[in-house]
């Protein structure tokens, strides 16, 4: 690979890592090539970008970024792949990596960035592939916001004719 190619690979890697905010460092090496097309085809049906990059090239384009990506540095050793991950939702190359493991031993999570943090490790990957989506999450709020004043309708309404004849009784009474 000439210093061009060089360049303009890092210049890629750099404008991807920019679109992709969620990205995750594995090391797939050691898989066979039938084993290395199954994961790429099952990355194209999810729709993850995989790449498969030299460490130093990686190392090189999260220096362009803004934000400080030193904490990675150290896991890039052995051949990486990175999949990459929208922010709508970060933990789909997590599941993907445990439904592929399924049958295979790789790829092992070195490191992942999901919305600046950090998580090292493969014993990080469940924990990972558990993370909501955005989507997800904003339901679960909304839901939370809506309970007390459906409670409070709807106790207003299993006890409406109690409240009517308590309110009929009192005014009884006072005559």
């Amino acid at each position: 690979m000439t210093k061009e190619q060089k360049i303009q690979l890092v210049k890629d890697l750099t404008e991807k890592f920019q679109e992709y905010p969620n990205f995750y460092l594995t090391e797939a090496g050691g898989l066979t090539v039938s084993e290395t097309n199954q994961l790429r085809a099952l990355c194209y049906e999810k729709g993850i970008p995989l790449q498969m990059v030299k460490n130093t090239l990686v190392k090189k384009a999260l220096e362009n970024l803004e934000g400080d990506y030193s904490e990675v540095f150290d896991v890039l050793k052995e051949p990486t792949s990175i999949f990459f991950a929208g922010a709508e939702n970060p933990s789909v190359p997590a599941k993907l990596i445990n439904e592929f493991r399924k049958k295979n031993e790789k790829p092992l999570l070195k490191a992942a960035v999901i919305e600046t943090s950090v998580f090292k490790g493969d014993d990080q990957l469940k924990a990972l592939a558990e993370l909501k989506s955005k989507d997800e999450l904003i339901g679960e709020v909304i839901g939370l916001l809506q309970s007390p004043a459906k409670n409070v309708i709807s106790a207003l309404k299993s006890s409406g004719g109690t409240l009517a004849g308590l309110l009929k009784t009192l005014s009884e009474r006072e005559e």
